[in-house]
């Protein structure tokens, strides 16, 4: 699909969410960035919300490489690996505007199942990746074995949602939130106590 004037859109959209932001955006700022008319836009895509909700499915498949692509020599590495992953844009300036712009995104949901459904998706992606690495941290001795996986994914994905607002909110360091993350896991999870951090 890619190179197909469908994918230029979402691109554009790509492009377009981050210079304005959900609220802000329109089909002509998204036609103006693809260059290309509205009227192409609507070929593909009904409305507004149709085509943020098939570009929450273009995110997604991104999102999902990005997740899958975290390895590390143990549990406790890809752990880490994960928070540095979800936290971090790598000092790119287009990942801090697109991650503003996604909580943007994020205030519709509860007004819009199509939205809501794509971002439960994203929800239980990384939940199934962290709750995984736990399990395997456990079953490897790495872990604590009092740990439930499931009640400690389902912490450490909310915090890291609350600190996707915080950072944007309190323009918080990305490197820090990270750090936090992985040394609150070496403490509350290490089968003996806190030791080092992997780096």
């Amino acid at each position: 699909m890619d190179d197909d004037p469908a994918t230029e859109i979402l691109e554009a959209t790509y492009r377009a969410l981050c210079d304005r932001g959900y609220a802000d955006v329109t089909l002509g700022d998204i036609a103006a960035e693809a260059d290309t008319s509205k009227g192409l836009i609507h070929y593909y895509y009904d409305d507004k919300e149709t085509l943020f909700a098939e570009f929450l499915d273009f995110l997604y498949d991104r999102y999902t490489a990005r997740i899958e692509s975290v390895e590390g020599e143990t549990a406790r590495d890809r752990l880490a690996g994960l928070f540095e992953t979800v936290l971090t844009d790598e000092g790119s300036a287009t990942g801090e505007q697109l991650r503003t712009a996604m909580l943007e995104v994020n205030a519709q949901a509860p007004y819009d199942e199509a939205i809501r459904a794509r971002l439960a998706r994203f929800d239980d992606l990384l939940y199934e990746r962290v709750r995984s690495a736990i399990a395997d941290g456990i079953e490897a001795g790495e872990f604590d074995d009092e740990v439930d996986p499931a009640v400690a994914a389902e912490f450490f994905v909310t915090a890291i949602y609350g600190a996707h607002a915080r950072r944007a909110a309190a323009d918080r360091s990305p490197d820090r939130l990270a750090d936090v993350m992985t040394r609150y896991a070496e403490r509350h999870l290490v089968a003996d106590g806190p030791t080092e951090v992997p780096s």
